[in-house]
């Protein structure tokens, strides 16, 4: 019964969000129509949530007369994974993904009290448009509550690839940033309708980019350990399509960050902070139906049907289309924002605009290009990281050089000399670092001692700019501290976002350049040497798991230092889906990783090890964990809460 009330529930919300949209895009100049849509973004959110709860208790009792629950879950699989597996399917994603877009309405409308009422209304309504499109999408093409008669015993197995806690984090997370940045579109779509677009404006939709930004940041930071450590294959990053998807919204996300901010602070850069609004979730809206449409084969996708496609492509081109049609029509009515000199914080916040709009559209070029000639030719090529390693880098380096800068330049009009004179410090200790690093790893050329370089300059350069605002080494050292802990969170989160950046950037330059790699074959006692780590073999046992079955080797490593730990790395066979897995044993040497992994059995009685030593690895992860508590650091400050500031007096038309 609960599941035909979860599916009534999914109509009845997908008939008020309808009702929503047309009534706040008709009505939206009426003061009383902003309380109606309100009420009617919680209702969408109460329902969206029983609908929702009727999925998950049908998968934690084992109910497979759901066609779903039968299809992607098992009665053996521990409570954890049978909750993750509402959501390790098509239409148990779009469920997660319908009920994560209502919360956003729901958040607009509890937290907006203080936005214009027009406003307002037209944000919800675009809301509740998005979340009708998404909803008829799931009921009519991807019904997620149809019955089985007779229902099986048991059901089928839940991909054993996803049989990890990072399912249970990586999607929500990730879910979360992609449909957070639907507000943005919705405030864009607002503004051009009403023509309110002021610093006002830039204020209401900062909040929501940072939070967004943030739990994209962090999705994209989990869905890439998890592939490290679950896929078996020691990498992070591997520029796959749907990797790349979820990139392509986080660069455009960061330059609508810092466009967002000029707008706020100096009322510019009001056109192009719009289209990057539109142009963030559109990329959104993409990667949703790259990830759906059946266009790539990756461990990533979820549907191969078509006609789901031909939907998600049809709504894709209804809303971009529509957004930038209205774009082009209103664009030329805006007026511009005020005048800065080149050399300002406002003309570096641009040059970082620019930079990050180079790399998006280096990434969508690299990703849809093999698809589109494809589609139009029947040609098939590859476009692999070599590509994206080059171009990205080629565009990325100048934005780190240039980093620092802008934080330290002032607003309207700045002193370059000055501020390269400021910096000088931070640039001495990141020379004397990367020089030093140069120096340990033996001295080989590369252009890693430069990556590096990079890395420490951004890192140093946040550190200097705490220091500066503090007065450190101009003042007694109490004032300095005194300052130092005075400084607005926007400050702190500014020097942590940027500082997490340098951390990643000398993770990954560490670890591409200087990991050591082993492959062979072992039998029990045998020896293999890897960055000066002994590991030894001791032998395979068979393990019984609450689903699988596992062979299990143990290794014993001594470290240079001559610390001696276990390592456990198994090969596993799943009951039901008779699918064979790789669990790879991971031991963490402060910011370094050896990373084993057992392989296929020979015929000889040997086993197959795979061995990976991988330097400062962990900083890529703790610099994403960094940047992403930037944001909420930021996000707790009073001025940018979530809660909408109290409206600004001015207001520019767009006459």
């Amino acid at each position: 019964m609960s599941i035909e009330l979860g599916h009534f529930a999914l109509v009845l919300a997908f008939a008020i969000s309808a009702i929503s949209a047309v009534t706040g895009l008709v009505f939206w100049k009426r003061e009383t129509i902003a309380g109606y849509l309100q009420q009617g973004a919680v209702l969408q959110l109460l329902l969206v949530v029983a609908a929702f709860a009727a999925l998950v208790q049908a998968f934690v009792t084992s109910d497979f007369s759901l066609k779903l629950a039968a299809e992607h879950a098992n009665s053996a699989q521990p409570l954890i994974y049978k909750i993750t597996a509402v959501w390790g399917n098509h239409e148990g994603s779009m469920v997660l993904w319908v009920l994560i877009l209502v919360i956003m309405g729901a958040g607009v409308a509890a937290f907006g009290r203080n936005l214009p009422k027009d406003l307002l209304s037209l944000v919800l309504s675009m809301q509740s448009l998005l979340a009708a499109a998404f909803l008829g999408f799931t009921l009519f093409t991807s019904n997620p509550f149809l019955r089985l008669s007779p229902a099986p015993f048991e059901g089928k197995d839940l991909n054993p690839i996803l049989q990890d806690i990072g399912l249970a984090i990586h999607p929500p997370l990730l879910y979360t940033g992609y449909v957070g940045f639907s507000v943005c579109f919705s405030f864009a779509i607002a503004a051009l309708i009403s023509g309110r677009i002021d610093a006002a404006w830039a204020r209401w939709v900062r909040p929501w980019t940072l939070f967004s930004w943030a739990f994209l940041t962090l999705g994209i930071a989990m869905g890439s350990y998890w592939a490290y450590y679950e896929l078996g294959w020691g990498g992070w990053w591997f520029w796959d399509p749907v990797e790349n998807a979820s990139f392509m919204p986080w660069l455009a996300g960061t330059a609508l960050l810092h466009s967002a901010l000029v707008m706020e602070k100096r009322n510019a850069l009001k056109i192009w902070t719009v289209f990057l609004a539109i142009i963030t979730f559109s990329l959104s809206l993409l990667g949703t139906f790259m990830v759906r449409s059946g266009i790539l084969t990756s461990v990533h996708t979820f549907a191969t049907d078509p006609t789901r496609g031909m939907v998600i492509l049809a709504l894709l081109a209804a809303f971009i289309g529509g957004a930038f049609s209205l774009f082009a029509f209103r664009a030329s009515a805006l007026r511009a924002g005020g005048l800065f000199a080149p050399i300002s914080r406002e003309g570096a916040l641009i040059l970082n605009n620019l930079f990050l709009a180079a790399a998006t559209v280096a990434v969508l070029v690299g990703t849809l290009y093999p698809l589109l000639l494809e589609a139009f030719t029947g040609e098939t090529i590859s476009v692999g990281a070599p590509f994206f390693n080059l171009t990205f880098g080629a565009i990325m380096a100048p934005l780190l050089i240039i980093l620092p800068f802008g934080p330290f330049l002032a607003w309207k009009r700045g002193d370059l000399i000055g501020v390269t004179q400021r910096l000088a410090g931070a640039a001495g200790l990141a020379l004397f670092a990367a020089v030093l690093c140069f120096a340990l790893t033996g001295a080989s050329v590369s252009l890693a001692p430069l990556g590096l370089l990079l890395g420490f300059w951004v890192a140093f350069g946040a550190l200097a700019e705490l220091v500066d605002r503090a007065k450190f080494f101009r003042t007694d050292i109490v004032t300095s501290f005194r300052r130092l802990f005075g400084l607005p969170r926007t400050a702190w989160a500014t020097a942590l976002a940027h500082f997490g950046l340098g951390v990643s950037v000398i993770g990954i330059v560490a670890a591409s350049a200087w990991q050591a790699e082993l492959v062979t074959t072992m039998t029990a006692g045998q020896v293999a040497t890897i960055a000066g780590h002994e590991v030894t073999f001791s032998g395979i046992a068979h393990e019984e798991g609450p689903n699988y079955a596992s062979d299990a080797g143990t290794f014993q490593v001594r470290a240079p230092g001559g610390e001696i730990r276990t390592a456990v790395a198994e090969r596993r066979v799943y009951v039901q889906s008779r699918m064979p897995t790789t669990e790879a044993s991971i031991l963490t040497y402060g910011f370094s990783q050896l990373y084993l992994q057992l392989g296929e059995p020979q015929a000889d009685g040997k086993s197959v090890v795979r061995l990976w030593f991988k330097p400062y690895v962990t900083l890529i992860w703790l610099g994403c964990l960094l940047m992403a508590g930037a944001g909420f650091l930021s996000l707790s400050y009073r001025r940018l809460r979530i809660g909408a500031p109290q409206p600004s007096a001015s207001r520019v038309p767009a006459e």
